[in-house]
């Protein structure tokens, strides 16, 4: 990110207002224009909230990934705002988790491993306090994650459970907020190989991964004290003579099976089986996911707006309020039981491919392995990538939801 300070508002400055969402995105433009070396920026007055937003903004536009063999100019902003410390701390700490979550999904495949993936995960978060345990195939095996296996079969780089946790002595008992994010490292779409066009920003198909364990270093960073679990099913979907077929049936966690009538669904087979492993083992309250899952959810909302399904008002309530404070904007969509016999199959439990509405029935597709338990989904295929730079977006990925789900729980302990 680009280094920004704090230093006082001169006399005579005028006050600039706005809502946080433009006060944000107007420091993203504003840190993207910024030259080499020291650039003052004067918002007089600026606290809270919107010195929070704005400085996000500032860190956030400034973001560069690249590895290019000359390392760009070093840039620095010099904030003078209101001496509102504390907001600007935060709005460095909701800036620094967000790029980390873009950092992880603009690494190449060929680095990015279900191993490395793990790895740096451990060495991110082990330093903040969280418990971090990485899960190899043959544990995979035992535990029954038939659809993370299918899905890593065809590649040379075995698949990979993470498994962070979060706990800290204030916690209280009757909380256990599990989060998953789909993982999948690199996606060719398997034997249903996808186009060159549509395989080639697959290295952040991750996304979602890459969102809840960035979520859960800045919930440790800020101390909150509600326990909370991070699941990522970490898989390549390539092809080879032992790939996954169409025509396959794959068993998951808990043994519901899934006929495979198209491998590039496959967003939803390892979510499955970690969904229903949480549910089965990890003894939550609530169940959140996030998944780059459809191409239909890009098409309904565009690339700024994540829609996502869930199964009580109050966490969709909850989840909405918290999307409006972190400028990560929501839209619900029905999670419509009219379309639950689009899933059926002559030889087992479901389909994984049922067809349209396609975002509605991958929706329906997980709910089975969600054990009864509120659960919301959030489909972030759309603002998961940037494909050019604007505002605080970079082109390539925008870390999208790291700072929601952040905030959400953040709302959770307060009300707790």
């Amino acid at each position: 990110m680009i280094e920004v300070r704090l230093g006082a508002a001169a006399a005579g400055d005028e006050l600039v207002e706005g809502s946080t969402d433009e006060l944000r995105t107007t420091a993203g433009t504003l840190a993207r224009a910024a030259t080499a070396g020291r650039t003052e920026v004067s918002r007089p007055g600026l606290g809270g909230a919107g010195l929070t937003a704005f400085t996000e903004g500032l860190a956030l536009g400034g973001y560069q990934f690249s590895l290019a063999s000359t390392p760009s100019p070093r840039r620095r902003i010099e904030l003078r705002a209101a001496d509102d410390r504390a907001a600007f701390e935060r709005g460095l700490a909701n800036a620094s988790a967000t790029a980390w979550a873009r950092d992880l999904a603009n690494t190449p495949a060929a680095t990015k491993t279900p191993e490395w993936l793990a790895r740096e995960a451990a060495r991110v978060l082990r330093p903040a306090g969280v418990d971090v345990q990485i899960r190899d195939e043959a544990w995979l095996a035992e535990q029954g994650f038939g659809g993370v296996l299918a899905v890593g079969s065809g590649s040379a780089a075995p698949p990979r459970l993470i498994h962070a946790s979060w706990r800290p002595r204030s916690a209280p008992a009757d909380t256990h907020v599990v989060l998953v994010g789909k993982g999948i490292t690199f996606d060719t779409g398997g034997l249903n190989v996808k186009t060159g066009d549509g395989m080639r920003t697959m290295k952040t198909d991750m996304s979602g991964g890459a969102a809840v364990l960035a979520a859960l270093r800045l919930i440790a960073t800020l101390q909150l004290p509600v326990r909370v679990s991070v699941l990522v099913p970490c898989a390549e979907n390539s092809f080879g003579g032992a790939s996954f077929r169409p025509g396959d049936v794959v068993r998951h966690v808990g043994g519901r099976t899934s006929e495979i009538t198209n491998t590039d669904a496959e967003g939803r087979l390892v979510l499955a089986d970690a969904l229903a492993y949480a549910a089965a083992r990890l003894k939550p309250t609530v169940l959140v996911d996030l998944a780059t899952l459809t191409g239909a959810m890009k098409v309904a909302l565009g690339l700024r707006t994540a829609g996502f399904f869930a199964t009580t008002d109050a966490l969709a309530g909850q989840l909405t309020a918290a999307a409006a404070a972190s400028g990560e904007p929501l839209w619900r969509m029905p999670l419509a039981a009219d379309y639950e016999g689009s899933l059926g199959s002559a030889i087992a439990d479901a389909d994984n491919a049922p067809g349209s509405p396609g975002a509605i029935t991958a929706a329906l597709f997980l709910q089975h392995f969600t054990g009864g338990l509120p659960w919301a989904h959030l489909d972030i295929a759309g603002p998961a990538r940037a494909p050019k730079d604007d505002g605080i977006f970079a082109q390539g990925a925008t870390g999208f939801g790291t700072r929601l789900l952040a905030s959400w729980v953040e709302d959770l302990a307060a009300h707790r």
